[in-house]
């Protein structure tokens, strides 16, 4: 069946899915993630406001149950997960996301080659960034100083300050394919690194402005036929570094994982057992564990703790395209997996799961702040959602 563009779903198509889907999960507890108590404990709409801005804040589920309005949530004794704002960021996909150490400001980016900094309180925009002449891949912000980077199909990486809003503050240029990713390193302030889609990674000097070292990893290339181009942006080469220490830096190409030592870049563990290109990689926040993520198959990797380099848990595909994935800033044992229109909290160790509906459009990418608690979405539905 061909998937409706967003202008041709009405309100009440959307509103009847939504009633479907909160139907078909509610008939099959033993998938939940936490037991339903009663009916008032369901999941089910959330109450909304919009402001004179159209930015619509959710409420959650009061404990009696009553709610108006039509945004899903979970709300059950002891947890709850619900929508608190969406807005329309883009005229484009939006394909990345990220907030700022502090929580404070999210950053969102994709094919409209802007990156629009918003104040996470109000999600009113506080500045656009405008450089790059190509779609963004990655937007990242830096740990420790108000500063973030965006890599770019335009082969470049540029670093930017929060409060200027006129130019970037360094672009560099070096690769010979488009830049698929980067990150900044947790405790060296002026290192960054990037990959680009032929598998290799660069390492940047932040103030001197230049690639201090080159590490060639196996190609990423992949030919996408018309039909697969929805997923282009997600499968493509990520790198991310271990959050606290900075030890490793974790390196997607195609369905392997490479942990590289940042000090020797020496490939310290090889993580396999991906069937299909990975969409995404991502860190706990203490940076013990590691998740990778396929379109059918998620695995949780230790790499602080006990035998590094072993898959702990495991997720195959269950009827959803899998693509982005956070852990949960209060609940380490829960995941947010952002997949094709909704997002899927998985409990690790109960292994048990629940479906939320959340876009209109696969979720390609997902944010975490362990400082509000929040979660961010960014779909090619244009919006960008904020969870908690």
């Amino acid at each position: 069946m061909p998937v409706m563009g967003k202008e041709d779903i009405s309100e009440e198509d959307i509103k009847t899915e939504i009633n479907l889907e909160l139907t078909l999960r509610t008939a099959v507890p033993e998938r939940s993630l936490i037991r339903v108590p009663d009916s008032n404990h369901n999941i089910r709409d959330a109450g909304s406001s919009t402001n004179q801005n159209g930015r619509k804040r959710k409420q959650p589920v009061s404990s009696s149950g009553s709610s108006p309005s039509a945004a899903p949530s979970v709300n059950t004794a002891g947890f709850s997960f619900y929508e608190v704002y969406s807005v329309h960021a883009s005229t484009g996909k939006v394909i990345c996301c990220d907030f700022s150490s502090d929580g404070r400001i999210l950053a969102s980016a994709g094919h409209d080659k802007k990156a629009v900094l918003w104040h996470t309180d109000t999600m009113k925009p506080k500045t656009t960034l405008e450089e790059h002449t190509a779609l963004i891949t990655d937007v990242r912000f830096s740990p420790s100083l108000p500063r973030l980077a965006t890599s770019s199909f335009d082969k470049t990486v540029k670093v930017w300050e929060v409060d200027n809003k006129g130019y970037s503050l360094r672009t560099f240029v070096g690769h010979s394919s488009m830049v698929t990713s980067l990150d900044f390193h947790p405790k060296k302030d002026d290192l960054i690194c990037s990959c680009d889609n032929d598998g290799e990674i660069r390492y940047w000097s932040i103030n001197n402005g230049s690639c201090t070292r080159v590490y060639k990893g196996s190609s990423t290339q992949m030919s996408f036929q018309p039909r697969d181009r929805m997923y282009l942006a997600a499968s493509a080469a990520q790198v991310r570094f271990q959050p606290r220490a900075g030890k490793y830096l974790a390196a997607s190409s195609a369905n392997v994982v490479s942990i590289l030592d940042v000090e020797t870049q020496a490939c310290r563990y090889s993580l396999q057992g991906h069937s299909t290109p990975i969409n995404s990689v991502c860190w706990d926040p203490s940076g013990d564990f590691l998740a990778s993520v396929s379109k059918d198959k998620v695995k949780v990797w230790t790499l602080g703790t006990g035998s590094e380099g072993e898959c702990v848990h495991e997720l195959s595909f269950n009827g959803s395209n899998f693509l982005s994935c956070v852990f949960h800033p209060a609940y380490p044992s829960l995941l947010v997996i952002g997949c094709y229109q909704s997002l899927e909290l998985w409990n690790m160790l109960e292994h048990k799961t629940m479906t939320l509906p959340a876009h209109e459009a696969l979720i390609a990418s997902l944010a975490v702040s362990t400082a509000t608690g929040l979660v961010a979405s960014a779909s090619h539905d244009q919006l960008v959602k904020l969870w908690k």
